[in-house]
């Protein structure tokens, strides 16, 4: 039974849900036919206690691949490469680790968990909370489950279930993580400067590890951002920063904070060789169109090759972020829309919402947004931006 946490940043997807959204989909899962086989060659040196840790780890599974603790620990470090490198491929390693168990209707609780946090990419939430749910009947002060079913509950617009789970979270992880999750809620339901005040509250409490510290920030960061301080929010996004951890829902985060207030330029630096994640190859292409930069059309081009290759996969996971790049670099107000409507419906946060908002006014479409307008009302959400976008689309005639 696991009573704390192992990965605190993990807390929410908008992350990294995490992303559902934050990272398109990825290729089958992938096992190996020999010992020898190379899964990945990782860009990092012997001395690199990161890539010795996985290496360790794979030589485990691979001398016993029948072994739950041998499988389980690699697919939970393959997961973490998701979130600092944005590389999905991670993803099908993960799955392959477990297949022994993948397919059972009642695998052990900690391959359901990792079941359900796989399956969320490919938003499959109904399925990932089943999972997550007879984890928590199994081991109740599993962590990382509960942690997960609030992420999904964000992620669907779930907000009474979610302070449910948040409520349960908080008397199993550090304080600084109870009051971080808290706020996440408070944050999206009309409380947004009490989850501000709250979170730089919790961060002046001492010895903080640094991965608990950098999600606090971001969310801190996002909430200001929310409110208009932008001033307090561009501190929060340099202190995560500064961390030096890899994280790449921070750096799509703190991108789309630079675009908004016009300084492409600084996108530019921020996520020079970034590329391999789509999320932040995205914010690549969206800034050098800002900046008229010479690697406009070539990024614009990879990006568009990346969204074939998914559609061509059968991958619908990367909706919201297509329907960014046919508005913003290609023009295509239909295509847009249309994606833009069919992530909503899936997915439910500011994100998403924000995309279909731009997507109808561009449409000229008011009842297309009916759905965010809706939402707004009835979840309080204190944002200057989608309140601005909100009244331009209610002009509509």
């Amino acid at each position: 039974m696991r009573a704390v946490l192992n990965r605190p940043h993990l807390i929410c997807l908008v992350a990294l849900v995490v992303g559902a959204a934050a990272f398109p989909a990825w290729a089958a899962p992938f096992t190996p036919t020999t010992d020898g086989q190379v899964l990945e060659r990782l860009p990092a040196r012997a001395s690199d206690p990161a890539a010795r840790e996985l290496q360790a780890l794979r030589q485990a599974w691979r001398a016993q691949p029948q072994d739950l603790g041998a499988a389980t620990r690699l697919a939970e470090r393959y997961f973490d490469e998701v979130a600092a490198t944005g590389d999905p491929r991670f993803i099908g390693y993960a799955q392959a680790a477990l297949q022994p168990w993948w397919s059972l209707p009642a695998p052990p609780p900690a391959v359901r968990v990792l079941r359900a946090m796989l399956m969320q990419f490919d938003h499959q939430f109904e399925p990932a909370l089943a999972d997550l749910a007879a984890a928590l009947v199994a081991e109740p002060a599993n962590a990382q489950a509960w942690a997960w079913q609030l992420a999904i509950q964000l992620v669907r617009a779930d907000y009474a279930g979610a302070r449910l789970s948040c409520q349960r979270l908080q008397a199993l992880v550090p304080p600084l993580l109870g009051a971080a999750c808290q706020a996440q809620v408070d944050a999206i339901t009309g409380r947004a400067p009490a989850a501000a005040a709250a979170l730089r509250s919790a961060l002046q409490l001492a010895d903080v590890p640094p991965a608990q510290r950098l999600w606090s920030l971001t969310r801190l960061a996002e909430t200001e951002e929310r409110l208009g301080r932008f001033a307090q929010a561009e501190a929060a996004f340099r202190q995560a920063l500064a961390l030096g951890l890899p994280d790449v829902y921070l750096l799509a985060a703190t991108a789309d904070f630079l675009l908004d207030r016009g300084r492409p330029a600084e996108v530019l630096s921020l996520l020079q060789g970034q590329g391999r994640a789509d999320v932040l190859l995205l914010r690549q292409a969206l800034a050098a169109q800002a900046s008229q930069h010479a690697s406009a059309q070539a990024l614009a081009g990879e990006l568009a090759a990346r969204f074939d290759a998914a559609r061509q996969r059968g991958d619908t996971s990367h909706r919201k972020e297509e329907a960014r790049f046919l508005l913003d670099l290609r023009g295509d107000v239909p295509g847009a829309l249309k994606l833009a409507r069919e992530n909503w419906a899936e997915q439910r946060e500011p994100a998403d919402a924000r995309t279909l908002l731009q997507a109808a006014w561009a449409a000229r479409d008011r009842s297309a947004a009916e759905p965010v307008l809706q939402w707004l009302a009835s979840s309080g959400i204190e944002s200057v931006a989608l309140r601005s976008l909100a009244a331009q689309v209610q002009g509509l005639r």
